[in-house]
């Protein structure tokens, strides 16, 4: 059977990622870099794809797992008829080469365990060549390079273009596996030391997750949520991908699957706000300096999306070799959305800056003189269609969210300006003016009195979760009754069993795909904060409680659920699931969490 997206666990190194599944097998992984090519790939096909399972013979799913507390390090146990043994798996900070970690420790009697590794280099498709070499089985082919030891030696035996060992632990007993990769045509890396790696990883972890500042309800939970942040940040440059993974489906056995190893303007504002509120001030320095670097240049040429250095070329292709998650094909890597116009990620840089000078952040060389040059193209295209937030493939249209944050861009950039006129340049009375203009387009436009409710795009009837932001972002007061007659349509029109999705995916209207989708987390945690801001604290809070208790069993959320087979959908771990569960306990418990 396979698993589902919830049976996976998430370890790291800040510069990449790997799923573990509840039977002991690493399933995910791309090295050396989160958008690099995987050579696990099993989630996305079958065994032949690649994988590594460490686990007690004859063993199938384990009997309990957890993060050891406050770390990203992942313990995986198995009761059996023989004994009880313990697989340890961590990916340590590394120096120079990736190293994925894993240690297996005999806890009661004496436990036969068997590994078996089998890399598939290029996404799951090339077979390595393997030889011995110094106490370690090396796999190379192309590029690649990747080698395998273990502490003390274990018998190891090629078989099926795998890798296979096989050992007994007893009580106290430990064996340590360490697969390190590197580029084929340079040496092998030194080698690093498992145990001391995996003291220096629980010592690392604990003391960032003590900077903490939120202490109110659910506090394991915001602060398992800002260590996933923490591992889907690409350390070198601090760029966020969204998540680790590419096309995991939206809808089971559908087409809606699609690369998420990137970083998205969209997220920034949110994401600053949460590292902030919560005392990350480091790494949300990290993620506007990203933001900075990655915007640098014509304003005409802003992107939805970059690399995790910034990169701008990802061009979509698709992987006909592996089968798809649960046979959800086709597999895609790169992402065309990057070509597309989306006028919301103006307002979202801008609020982002904005953000980071309001905190004292201190500011960077040229960061005011690219906001006027974003302002000054924005004035001349913001009247255009786009494809809005949500990456619609059914063709451009007037997005009111995209109007919205265009007024954003607008108020953020008059409001800088009023507190600090030292900056000078700068149309302020132009952009006052146009941001009145805006407003009004958009009440005018974007709303249906007779409903009373924003909508979708402009004379459309449809809803779409994203007008839940419009208090949020100042654009009208939460108790202005078209913010109360919208939040009260989105809960009617686009709730499934109280959680919310992000707009109506009937008939094909909008988005141009075929199929459906789940409700999506972050929607949900956006309508608790809508709820809760229009005076309806308690349903804020039985909400929050719920989507709390979505998270697996280690405590991490997908993009999306299922409401009616209760599993995950979607990429996996979602970045901007967390970053709403952080925002959203924040508004609610803001007071009495405040640390």
């Amino acid at each position: 059977m396979h698993p589902h997206i919830e049976d996976y666990a998430l370890i790291g190194d800040q510069q990449t990622a790997a799923l573990v599944s509840t039977d002991g097998s690493v399933d995910w992984l791309c090295l050396p870099r989160f958008d690099s090519a995987a050579c696990f790939a099993k989630l996305l096909g079958d065994e032949d794809n690649g994988h590594w399972r460490i686990a007690p013979k004859g063993a199938e799913r384990c009997t309990r797992r957890a993060y050891r507390r406050d770390t990203l390090v992942l313990d995986s146990e198995w009761e059996t008829e023989e004994g009880a043994v313990r697989v340890t798996d961590l990916m340590p900070q590394r120096d120079r080469a990736p190293d994925l970690v894993r240690i297996v420790e005999g806890l009661r009697g004496e436990v036969t365990v068997h590994s078996v590794l089998r890399l598939r280099f290029d996404h799951g498709s090339i077979v390595p060549w393997v030889r011995r070499a110094d106490g370690h089985r090396v796999a190379v082919a192309g590029p690649d390079s990747a080698w395998l030891r273990s502490e003390p030696e274990v018998r190891s035996w090629g078989r099926d273009f795998g890798t296979h060992a096989e050992f007994t632990v007893a009580a106290g007993e430990k064996v340590a596996f360490v697969l390190t990769w590197h580029p084929s045509h340079e040496p092998r890396p030194p080698l690093i030391d498992p145990y001391m790696s995996l003291e220096h990883s629980v010592e690392d972890w604990r003391e960032w997750a003590a900077r903490c500042r939120y202490e109110g309800p659910h506090r394991d939970a915001v602060v398992r949520s800002l260590i996933t942040l923490k591992a889907l940040t690409y350390k070198p440059t601090g760029g966020i991908v969204a998540a680790p993974t590419t096309s995991l489906p939206e809808e089971p056995g559908g087409v809606r699957n699609w690369d998420y190893r990137f970083c998205w303007l969209r997220d920034s504002t949110l994401t600053l706000g949460a590292l902030l509120s919560a005392g990350y001030l480091e790494e949300a320095e990290a993620w506007r300096d990203w933001l900075l670097r990655a915007v640098a240049g014509n304003p005409a040429d802003l992107q939805i999306m970059y690399g995790v250095a910034g990169e701008r070329r990802l061009p979509e292709s698709e992987l006909p070799w592996l089968s798809g998650f649960a046979g959800s094909a086709p597999v895609r890597i790169g992402n065309d959305a990057v070509n597309q116009l989306q006028l919301d990620v103006y307002g979202e840089v801008m609020d982002s800056l904005s953000l980071a000078r309001l905190a004292g952040m201190r500011p960077r060389p040229q960061m005011w003189e690219l906001q006027c040059a974003l302002m000054d193209f924005l004035a001349t295209v913001w009247r255009e269609p786009d494809e809005g937030l949500w990456e619609v493939r059914g063709g451009r249209r007037q997005f009111v969210h995209s109007k919205v944050m265009t007024w954003v861009a607008l108020d953020r950039a008059v409001r800088t300006l009023e507190h600090h006129p030292e900056l000078g340049g700068g149309d302020l009375d132009g952009w006052r003016a146009l941001r009145d203009e805006v407003h009004r387009e958009v009440c005018e436009k974007g709303y249906d009195p007779v409903r009373n409710t924003f909508t979708q795009y402009y004379g459309s009837r449809e809803l779409d979760a994203s007008l839940l932001l419009i208090p949020r972002v100042g654009f009208l007061p939460p108790d202005d009754p078209r913010v109360v007659g919208t939040v009260d349509a989105v809960g009617a029109e686009l709730t499934r069993d109280g959680l919310v999705r992000r707009y109506s995916t009937e008939g094909r209207r909008v988005d141009g795909l075929p199929g459906g989708e789940g409700t999506f987390l972050v929607c949900s945690f956006w309508y608790a904060d809508a709820l809760h801001a229009t005076g309806r604290p308690k349903e804020a809070r039985e909400l929050f409680e719920r989507l709390v208790g979505l998270a697996n069993d280690v405590g991490l959320l997908a993009e999306e659920y299922d409401h009616v087979s209760g599993h995950q959908l979607g990429n996996f771990p979602q970045a901007f699931s967390h970053v709403g569960l952080v925002n959203t306990a924040l508004a609610l418990f803001g007071d009495e969490g405040a640390g």
